[in-house]
């Protein structure tokens, strides 16, 4: 829309956290995001409007222009790759870690191993480096069931608490990523929007203070 930033938001706990850093900015939205089923909404601050998406599909709205500026974490933005986008702040916002994990007293033998993971470029990457054989096996959820079901021997996955991994009689191992929410912005509409977008960007990390 001529004139108006748009900003991707990502749904879930990050809007949550997101929407009282945005307020700090000056930036309201016009409706109750979280009573509403609408997916577009006005702002009391003119000149910008939000969206409200699934995090893997913010960069995808950023990247080829159909919003300018978006919020997600950084564990998509490893996955997907963002070479093409800017990412000029860390909101520090929804933190947690990119580990991998393995039933308790697990050790790994000398096959190949058998990674359960939604983050499968990260994972191939990550072993890789550790010069360690794996096979992949992308999955969308309840991650900790894999290696449970003899599905894998260890998987890549977000731990927070830990709670869940201890819940399922799994332990972290090793950390790949420290992770947050990140603000990215489309490169041409940094160039056709430099100063709208670097004032937003400003209030932005005056409100992180």
């Amino acid at each position: 829309m001529p004139g108006v930033l748009t900003l991707a938001l990502t749904k879930g706990r990050i809007l949550k956290e997101t929407l009282p850093l945005l307020a700090r900015a000056g930036i309201v939205p016009a409706e109750d995001i979280a009573s509403s089923r609408k997916l577009v909404f006005d702002c009391t601050r003119p000149g910008v409007r939000l969206l409200v998406l699934r995090g893997t599909d913010v960069p995808t709205y950023v990247r080829h222009g159909a919003a300018d500026l978006g919020v997600v974490g950084k564990d998509i933005l490893l996955e997907q790759g963002a070479d093409d986008l800017y990412e000029p702040l860390d909101l520090g916002i929804a933190r947690c870690r990119l580990m991998t994990a393995a039933p308790v007293g697990w050790s790994p033998g000398v096959g190949r191993l058998r990674v359960a993971t939604k983050f499968t470029t990260v994972a191939r990457q990550f072993f890789a480096d550790q010069g360690r054989h794996a096979d992949f096996i992308k999955l969308y959820g309840a991650m900790e069931l894999a290696p449970l079901m003899g599905l894998a021997d260890v998987i890549v996955d977000i731990v927070d608490t830990g709670n869940t991994l201890k819940a399922n009689g799994l332990e972290p191992l090793d950390l790949i990523a420290d992770i947050s929410t990140r603000l990215v912005v489309n490169k041409a509409s940094m160039r056709s929007y430099p100063l709208e977008i670097e004032a937003l960007v400003a209030e932005l990390r005056e409100a992180l203070v």
